[in-house]
């Protein structure tokens, strides 16, 4: 089973060694707010700017974050509105069809793999050219 954005805050946070209190001030939220937002009692999520100083703070990947969240990243807002009368089919589709689902999700995950190994390439060769 998937966690929660509100759980998986709260793992982080106490894996981290933070309160409460102490991760709230660190992102400029009320404590309260991230209690609501850890027990998924919160009427609205966080806007991404407060959804990046969690993952920062809690060593979590940002861009995931923002889409448990329920949020879409802002620099991916252009593209959905560019795209806005092929986004509803494309979310039908899915749903209906489980295995096109599961082929889009495998490609996704393909690629962001292979991002991620080609920056630690680029990283390695900065690394030694340096």
């Amino acid at each position: 089973m998937v966690q929660g954005f509100g759980q998986l805050i709260r793992q982080a946070r106490k894996d981290q060694g933070y309160s409460q209190r102490e991760l709230a001030k660190l992102v400029d939220l009320d404590f309260t707010y991230l209690s609501k937002l850890e027990n998924e009692r919160a009427d609205y999520p966080p806007k991404e700017g407060a959804i990046r100083l969690l993952a920062k703070h809690l060593e979590l990947n940002a861009e995931e974050l923002v889409f448990l969240a329920g949020r879409i990243p802002e620099r991916d807002e252009a593209l959905l509105k560019e795209n806005y009368k092929a986004m509803p089919a494309l979310f039908r589709r899915m749903r209906k069809d489980p295995d096109f689902a599961q082929k889009v999700f495998s490609m996704a995950h393909e690629l962001a793999h292979g991002e991620m190994h080609n920056s630690q390439e680029i990283t390695q060769s900065k690394n030694q050219e340096d």
